[in-house]
C-alpha cells in the first residue's frame, strides 16, 4: 500500500472499531458526555442536581414551598493519551502491504485497548464509593455475588444495569457450581459483551483483574474516548511509508454508591 493510497479516516475508523471491541470497562461506562474532543485536557461539563424530596400528602393541607434543586458542575477532564508509530518498508511485496498494514493496525488497537482499559480501570478503583476485601465464603463466587447483592440492595442502588467483572479464574470457579449454571438458565437475556447473568449480574470477564470483583452499573462511571489523529507519512531515514496515531480518552465515577470493588483475601 503506497502512502498515496492511505486514507486515515478509513484506517481511523477501522482501528476504533477493533479498539472498542476490544475493551471492558471501557464498554461498561456509560459514554453521555463524550462530546467532541480535539486536544489533550479538553473538558466536558456535566450538570448534576440532588435528589427531590418527596412527602407525604394530606387531603386539605397545603403542600410546602417548592424546595431549590441546587446543581453541581462537575468536570470530565481528557487526562489520559497514547499513541502508536510505526512503518513498513518498501521491499515488503506490494500485494502484501495492504495486510501487512491491516495487521498492524489491528495491534495498534489491541494495544491502545490494554493502555486505555488499565487508565479507566484505575479511575474506577480510586473512585469506587465501597471498597472491601475478605477471603471468598465458604459458599465460593457465587455466594460472595449474593453477599454483594444483599449490601447493595440494602443501600438502595439502582438493580438495573448491574454488572460485575471478575478475572477468568473466578469466572471457571463459578461455571463448576450448579447453584451459578441453574440461576443463570433462569435470569433471562445477557446484555452484550456479557458471559452470563447470576445474582442479578450481568458477568464480565476482565484480563487485568487478578483477585477482584468489580461491580457498577451502567450510570456510575462515564468515560470518552477519541482517535483525534491517523496520519501517514515518508520517513526521513529511509525507504519507507509510516503511519502514526494519537487517541486520548478520560474517565469518571459520577456515583461512586454505584460503585463496590472487593478485593480477595487470602
Amino acid at each position: 500500500m503506497a502512502i498515496s493510497n492511505f486514507i486515515p479516516q478509513v484506517w481511523s475508523a477501522r482501528l476504533q472499531e477493533n479498539l472498542h471491541k476490544a475493551l471492558v470497562f471501557g464498554k461498561l461506562c456509560n459514554r453521555h458526555y463524550e462530546g467532541d474532543i480535539a486536544q489533550y485536557g479538553d473538558t466536558v461539563h456535566i450538570g448534576t442536581v440532588k435528589d427531590v424530596t418527596v412527602r407525604p400528602y394530606t387531603p386539605g393541607e397545603d403542600i410546602v414551598d417548592p424546595e431549590r434543586l441546587d446543581g453541581e458542575d462537575m468536570t470530565l477532564t481528557i487526562d489520559h493519551g497514547a499513541y502508536y508509530n510505526f512503518y513498513l518498508n518498501d521491499v515488503d511485496a506490494a500485494q502484501a502491504r495492504a495486510d501487512l498494514m491491516d495487521a498492524a493496525m489491528r495491534s495498534a488497537a489491541g494495544r491502545l485497548a490494554e493502555d486505555t482499559e488499565a487508565y479507566v480501570l484505575e479511575v474506577i478503583r480510586e473512585g469506587a464509593g465501597t471498597k472491601a476485601e475478605g477471603a471468598l465464603p465458604q459458599g465460593g463466587v457465587y455466594e460472595l455475588l449474593v453477599d454483594i447483592k444483599t449490601r447493595l440492595d440494602s443501600a438502595h442502588m439502582p438493580k438495573q444495569g448491574r454488572c460485575a467483572v471478575m478475572p477468568p479464574a473466578l469466572e471457571s470457579q463459578l461455571l463448576l457450581d450448579n447453584r451459578f449454571i441453574t440461576g443463570t438458565m433462569g435470569e433471562g437475556r445477557l446484555a452484550e459483551g456479557a458471559v452470563a447473568r447470576a445474582a442479578g449480574f450481568d458477568i464480565y470477564i476482565s484480563p487485568d483483574l487478578n483477585n477482584e470483583v468489580v461491580v457498577m452499573n451502567s450510570d456510575a462511571v462515564t468515560f470518552a474516548s477519541q482517535l483525534v489523529k491517523t496520519e501517514a507519512y515518508r520517513r526521513e531515514k529511509g525507504f519507507d511509508d509510516g503511519v502514526k496515531g494519537l487517541s486520548l480518552c478520560g474517565a469518571k465515577v459520577l456515583r461512586p454508591e454505584c460503585v463496590y470493588v472487593h478485593t480477595i483475601t487470602g
